[in-house]
């Protein structure tokens, strides 16, 4: 499934394209260097004979260059198209190129002896650059085809040029009769060891296909969370309520991208403050999607105007639809009013809930008053707390983040340690609370990974 991913992807025949504009542009060097060479000793020894072979060189080597010329217009068409050329175009490609070298040595042996014909022509050489350069194919398949169709095309030539096979012992192992048997067979062998070659850097150009595109699956995924985390990040409030005799604060940091941790605030039309904190199972876009999902009911239900409870049934009604089993949000709402100095509080699996009261110097921690949301169609819970809070007195809503976050020796950071952070911040404002307890699990992590999403908000009475 991967390999035939690779090969049918446009990068893979993008890169064969590209191989074979390679293969002609070299092919066309080493002819024109050979051209040269002859021509050069065609001036440097003037004689009839000489300049005969040379008009004739220079026809075969026209035609030849004429062919790769219209080959190369249709590699090139293809890479700015993005067509790939069929299998059927290099069969005959490589049958047509491969004989050209047999038309050379039968047509331009002139002034050698007819038993070493095919035996000395330099034209037997260009078989093995073909052989050579159709690795650059990427196809075992085409370069075998290439040493098969080189030996037959030199054994051709040798015939037509008088050249007869002898089996019989009498014949040393030398004689141009045996020689020439012997060059077709190195040909097809060199046919073979070219295939394994082939094989070899296809595997490397696959490889390197493979791991380009798992790069760019990988940035796009990088830019999609990116994006989301974006999103998730404009959703949080970006300033903090402001409510007479209250000082509240929140703060959100994912573990990844994007989180499963959110908060909220929002103003009710009686001049009440609800501040919001919860938490998806997991982390990543799924929990974030839950999240923002599980936003937009408590919203559409508070600003409806419902009371706490009621509320709380109509939005875990509407989760416990969305969320497949296993899932869950803890979910945990506390409505501040400017008239008293009373809060109501209510938890759906949000737990434990840190209440601290400087004058006597006392932590209370209470557990949720209900099961999180979408673990039942009906809400399971007791009524919202009622909360009489003084000047100093502190709420703290925190997920399992912060008192889960553990060291290199795997201990934990806890609850106690969070509770001595509070203490020994009580005097500072709510965002500088949550800046301390952040401040402060982060050095007891001494640099271990982030593994949950880290969401708090506080509640100070002024």
């Amino acid at each position: 499934m991967v390999k035939e991913s690779v090969e049918s992807s446009g990068a893979f025949q993008l890169a064969l394209l590209k191989s074979e504009q390679l293969r002609i542009f070299i092919l066309l060097a080493a002819v024109g260097a050979a051209f040269f060479v002859r021509s050069l000793r065609t001036a440097i020894h003037p004689s009839r004979e000489n300049f005969h072979l040379w008009i004739l060189t220079a026809l075969v080597i026209a035609v030849f260059v004429a062919y790769e010329f219209f080959v190369l217009r249709a590699v090139n068409r293809g890479v700015r198209e993005g067509n790939y050329l069929g299998g059927g175009i290099w069969i005959c490609n490589i049958i047509i190129e491969t004989s050209l070298p047999a038309f050379a040595i039968a047509l331009l042996s002139g002034g050698i002896a007819p038993a070493y014909r095919p035996l000395v022509n330099p034209a037997v050489l260009v078989f093995f650059i073909f052989i050579i350069l159709s690795t650059l194919r990427l196809n075992p398949a085409l370069c075998r085809l290439c040493g098969l169709v080189a030996a037959l095309g030199y054994l051709i030539a040798a015939v037509y040029l008088g050249w007869k096979p002898s089996l019989g012992g009498e014949a040393s192992l030398l004689s141009p009769e045996r020689i020439v048997f012997a060059y077709a067979i190195t040909l097809l062998v060199a046919g073979f060891v070219a295939g394994e070659v082939a094989r070899e850097i296809r595997k490397h150009v696959e490889a390197a296909l493979r791991e380009a595109e798992l790069q760019r699956q990988v940035e796009r995924l990088e830019h999609d969370l990116e994006v989301a985390r974006s999103i998730q990040q404009s959703l949080l409030p970006t300033e903090m309520p402001q409510l007479e005799g209250f000082d509240i604060a929140g703060w959100n940091q994912p573990a990844d991208q994007t989180g499963g941790d959110y908060f909220d605030f929002y103003a009710l039309p009686d001049g009440r403050v609800m501040a919001v904190l919860a938490d998806v199972t997991g982390h990543g876009i799924g929990p974030a999607l839950l999240a923002a999902v599980c936003r937009a009911y408590e919203r559409a239900n508070f600003f409806a105007g419902n009371d706490l409870y009621p509320a709380m049934e109509r939005i875990n009604s509407l989760i416990s639809r969305d969320l497949q089993e296993g899932r869950f949000v803890t979910f945990v709402v506390a409505v501040c009013s400017p008239r008293n100095s009373r809060i109501e509080l209510l938890s759906a699996g949000h737990g434990p809930l840190f209440m601290y009261f400087p004058k006597d110097d006392r932590f209370d921690k209470t557990d949720a008053q209900g099961l999180p949301l979408g673990i039942s169609p009906t809400l399971v819970s007791d009524p919202p707390l009622q909360l009489e809070f003084h000047s100093g007195d502190l709420l703290v809503l925190a997920t399992d983040g912060f008192y889960e976050w553990a060291n290199a020796q795997g201990e934990m950071f806890g609850t106690d340690r969070m509770e001595d952070t509070i203490r020994k911040s009580r005097d500072k404002r709510a965002s500088e609370i949550i800046s301390a307890m952040y401040k402060a699990v982060s050095e007891f992590s001494g640099g271990t990974k982030q593994q949950d999403d880290l969401t708090a908000v506080i509640i100070k009475r002024r």
